[in-house]
């Protein structure tokens, strides 16, 4: 197809020639490899450790969040923010339908309901004027809880996905989950570096989640973190994710059901290591992002996927909208042949096998971006040779 070899054709002159080419690599330097070094030294690998404190402190001075819980993965972080929020079976979760399986499987866990909303094509993120228009069709108040009316069973919280690291309409969602009593939870995974009104992305929700996986702008490994305002909730999300112990020098005495997340001394070393080029990591990503957009400019039926207005993105992954889906399976066949590992969309959540019978609004943008989304190499690396 004749857009396939004109995008093909882009990418080869920005990308470096040396094959495969990955869609987001870590990068590791001298300092990470000392300071792990000196956690294997002093003996302080597992779930307690200086490293910790300090990525855990670090984390909150960074996103002006005065609370950060490290954890073993942002999976656990997020199903954590859900256990915290009061979520339990039969409760339903709004969330969109339009992120990665790994924002619904810790709903699953609880035995609770995920209900599917739809997305925006400006910010990816959830549309809040499609959203209330469909709550206020669909629920109802009794005694301070939004029921669903067609089910009835209480809708307890909306999580926001910051979708490819582009902040969503946290004002008006926040407004939202205010008027019909949600508890607003921001699955942050992908946005670390990205803002909005001069506010980090997790600064509006009663509790959020960071994900460093390997993919991640920064990694440890695995790893996340729970960021709250909430003093309380920050004490209670240690404790939970610490196997609920209460505090003693030998006895092992628990007072919940908890879990064993916390973050290794290990990887945290690694964090505090990668955090520490956040901003020019961010700098390098956009700069690449800047190069892409420029370079895609002038390519007809296509669109570059640009930060929304009033943010600053981290530009986590790039995204090109073509056409349809039959010129996006085009461009990915031809690319991967070419080692240039492209990525569509992941499969909405409504398609997967797992979850089509759970309940949802109308999804057409959800629909239309997978279709027509394809995901750019993205790696901070880049950015310097583009």
């Amino acid at each position: 197809m004749p857009l396939t070899k004109s995008i093909l054709a882009i990418l080869r002159n920005l990308l470096p020639s040396q094959r495969p080419i990955g869609l987001h690599e870590p990068a590791f330097g001298d300092n990470e490899k000392a300071l792990v070094t000196d956690c294997l030294d002093s003996g302080w690998v597992s779930s307690v450790g200086r490293y910790v404190d300090r990525f855990e402190q670090d984390l909150a001075d960074y996103t002006g969040i005065p609370h950060a819980i490290a954890t073993v993965n942002g999976t656990a972080a997020l199903h954590s923010c859900l256990v915290l929020a009061g979520v339990t079976a039969g409760d339903e979760v709004l969330l969109p339908a339009l992120t990665f399986i790994g924002s619904v499987n810790p709903v699953a866990w609880l035995n609770a309901v995920p209900h599917f909303v739809d997305c925006e094509p400006d910010t990816l993120g959830v549309d809040p004027q499609r959203l209330r228009k469909y709550l206020a069709d669909i629920t109802e108040r009794r005694g301070g809880t939004c029921i669903n009316k067609h089910t009835g069973r209480p809708i307890r919280a909306l999580m926001v996905v910051h979708v490819l690291g582009h902040p969503a309409r946290m004002s008006e969602l926040a407004e939202i989950a205010e008027d019909y009593r949600l508890v607003l939870i921001e699955d942050a995974a992908e946005s670390l570096g990205s803002w909005r009104d001069r506010r980090h992305t997790g600064s509006w929700g009663q509790l959020s989640a960071l994900s460093f996986n390997g993919n991640k702008i920064i990694t440890s490994g695995g790893g996340g973190a729970i960021l709250t305002r909430d003093p309380e909730l920050a004490q209670r999300a240690k404790h939970l994710t610490t196997t609920a112990k209460q505090p003693h020098p030998w006895a092992f005495e628990h007072d919940a059901v908890g879990f064993n997340y916390r973050l290794p001394n290990l990887n945290a070393a690694l964090g505090c290591a990668q955090l520490e080029q956040l901003p020019q990591r961010l700098r390098r990503k956009r700069q690449l992002a800047e190069c892409y957009a420029a370079a895609f400019t002038n390519v007809d039926n296509i669109h570059f996927q640009l930060e929304p207005d009033d943010c600053r993105s981290n530009h986590w992954l790039n995204l090109l909208l073509l056409p349809d889906r039959e010129q996006r399976d085009a461009l990915l066949t031809a690319a991967h042949a070419d080692g240039i590992l492209l990525r569509p969309f992941w499969t909405p959540l409504h398609q997967q096998a797992l979850y089509t019978d759970t309940p949802r609004m109308a999804l057409p943008q959800t629909e239309a971006l997978f279709a027509r989304g394809v995901c750019l190499p993205s790696s901070a690396v880049l950015g310097d040779e583009a």
